[in-house]
């Protein structure tokens, strides 16, 4: 009986030596495959917390340093909007919506800090530097209340707001986190006529989005690039060659 208990251990001890070593995408994959409804609706806000420790603020526009805000800001995207449509305006022929986003960020950042009291800058990321991709694009800073207000830009066609189409993301980084203080999150929608032959944009309105009531979800995705799959090792054959 002893002989067959041992024997029966051994066998098990081989098949598990034959079994593939446990890596953790063996326990992604499934748990992705099961917990798929769980990663729609979850708050923006407990992602910036859990990514960066820092707290997404509600704003409230009653309150006196809000109000004050959002009027300097709203006066700032007034004005913003007024330039950039104008014919003479830097954007006026660039073909691509995407090649215009830069001086929307640049033309704001320059304005709010034309505003007295108000500091605009690009962010810096964790290790110090300033970063200009990725999310926020910008950082503004009440001198008197030394509140903190992130703001991204975001430029979209006219029929397009119920668009599903993936418009925001935030990708979770330690070294390039650029989340480094609690702060109110704005999204800053500039709305545009689709362009004529000319190429002339024309904004018609701007939205600013409180993000504290936000809600995301997380797009599970394996990338890899024409280095990865290009590697001389992996190409069996080629136009003109056979390879032995």
């Amino acid at each position: 009986m002893g002989a067959m208990l041992v024997g029966k251990i051994h066998a098990q001890t081989i098949a598990a030596s034959q079994r593939k070593e446990e890596t953790p995408v063996d326990s992604l994959i499934p748990w992705l495959l099961q917990e798929d409804a769980q990663l729609r609706g979850i708050p923006f806000s407990e992602v910036i917390f859990d990514a960066t420790g820092k707290h997404v603020l509600a704003f409230n526009p009653k309150e006196e340093t809000n109000a004050r805000m959002l009027k300097q800001i709203g006066t700032v995207l007034d004005e913003v909007m007024a330039r950039l449509n104008a014919p003479e305006s830097a954007i006026q022929g660039i073909p691509r919506i995407n090649e215009v986003s830069s001086h929307f960020e640049d033309l704001i950042r320059e304005l709010l800090n034309k505003t007295p009291g108000l500091a605009c800058d690009f962010p810096k990321t964790a290790a110090g530097g300033k970063q200009r991709s990725g999310y926020p694009d910008l950082e503004l800073v009440d001198q008197e209340s030394h509140r903190v207000y992130y703001l991204d830009p975001k430029l979209y066609a006219v029929g397009t707001r119920d668009s599903s189409f993936r418009t925001f993301y935030f990708e979770p980084k330690i070294v390039t986190n650029k989340v480094r203080q609690d702060a109110v999150h704005f999204i800053v929608g500039f709305e545009h006529e689709k362009p004529a032959a000319d190429r002339q944009w024309k904004f018609t309105r701007w939205d600013l989005v409180d993000l504290s009531h936000f809600q995301v979800k997380l797009k599970a995705e394996f990338q890899g690039s024409n280095r990865d799959m290009y590697r001389p090792e992996a190409i069996v054959a080629t136009s003109g060659k056979r390879l032995d």
